[in-house]
């Protein structure tokens, strides 16, 4: 269980998704942090990493890794597709 609120994540998830920016942008791509809920980090990714075959790695071995060595092991990143930023509960 991760030690901390979903509101006492936010601002090291937001330097963690700062970190990883860069890297993501340098392809054209973009990523947007959507929601923290029960220490779930909803993300979405955009621009190039829409529909990129690598986009999974991206968020798993990118952004998923950094927040677990970061922040805390037990993070998980989900990244929620476009239409889907008032559906969470489908992703999880």
């Amino acid at each position: 269980m991760i030690p901390f609120t979903d509101e006492e994540l936010e601002p090291a998830v937001n330097n963690v998704i700062a970190k990883v920016r860069p890297s993501i942008q340098m392809d054209g791509g973009d990523v947007k942090l959507i929601a923290i809920k029960d220490g779930n980090v909803y993300v979405q990714l955009q621009g190039a990493c829409v529909g990129c075959a690598s986009s999974g790695t991206t968020l798993k071995y990118g952004i998923e890794r950094q927040m677990q060595t970061l922040i805390h092991p037990e993070i998980k990143v989900i990244n929620v597709p476009v239409g889907f930023e008032d559906k969470l509960e489908q992703l999880a």
